[in-house]
């Protein structure tokens, strides 16, 4: 008898530590200028798992965010950053493969997105490892207009869009173009702080800005969006079962 509670409770335990687990994977990136938690999409899944192994492996700890232009986005993944020398040129290293494009109409370039860096190869395949965080700026209906004629080919931003780069801004000229892969959901006053900083003739901050990843816990990912949903963190014999057992997300 004792046998069977015992395994009633181990399986009842599992369903509540599956059904706790969120739905999406998090992010937070540790910089200089603060810390911040980005959201990867479920939408784009081959970018979403690369990022993943990558932040797993620690591919980023210590590299540098090594392209900074404001009113734009910060760049960073260059693995030849993390000991690169001073004022050296940076923008050509990564892990040695691309991701096929998962270009998608309604992830598209607001402020704290973000995205896929790469080269100008027609298929428009992501680097393996260099990403870009958007800041952008903030447009009114007779600019999106004119960016509609002169830089998007006459392709209309949709309305919900048009609000965002309205009211948050962002660089919708660079939709359909990159692969957005998620975005910044706590914390997105850290792009401001890092697009902030003086940079050399090659956009390079003249003082190294490096960066430190890790995925969230799912308690940590939990707990977010309970946050971001406006409730308190959740705790109970389940969570405290979770936070024992917890892996990383």
């Amino acid at each position: 008898m004792k046998k069977i509670l015992l395994i009633i409770s181990l399986a009842v335990l599992q369903t509540a530590l599956c059904a706790a687990a969120p739905p999406l994977k998090y992010v937070r990136i540790i910089t200089p200028k603060g810390t911040c938690i980005l959201r990867l999409y479920n939408e784009t899944p081959q970018h979403r798992d690369n990022f993943i192994k990558l932040v797993r492996e620690g591919y980023y700890n210590n590299l540098l965010f090594h392209r900074v232009i404001e009113n734009f986005m910060v760049q960073g993944g260059d693995p030849d950053s993390r000991y690169a020398a001073e004022r050296q040129q940076l923008g050509d290293g990564g892990p040695g493969y691309t991701i096929p494009a998962e270009m998608v109409d309604s992830l598209f370039h607001k402020k704290g997105a973000i995205g896929a860096a790469r080269d100008d190869n027609p298929d428009k395949a992501s680097h393996g490892s260099q990403f870009y965080l958007v800041q952008g700026r903030t447009f009114t209906d007779r600019g999106l207009d004119s960016l509609e004629q002169m830089r998007l080919g006459g392709r209309k931003i949709p309305p919900y869009q048009r609000e965002v780069y309205k009211i948050q801004g962002g660089v919708p000229h660079l939709d359909q173009q990159y692969t957005v892969f998620g975005e910044v959901v706590k914390g997105i006053e850290v792009i401001d702080s890092l697009a902030a900083v003086p940079t050399d003739n090659y956009d390079r901050p003249i003082v190294d800005q490096r960066m430190e990843m890790e995925l969230l816990t799912r308690r940590e990912a939990v707990d977010v969006e309970r946050d971001l949903a406006g409730l308190p963190p959740k705790k109970n014999i389940f969570t405290w079962f979770q936070d024992l057992f917890s892996g990383k997300g």
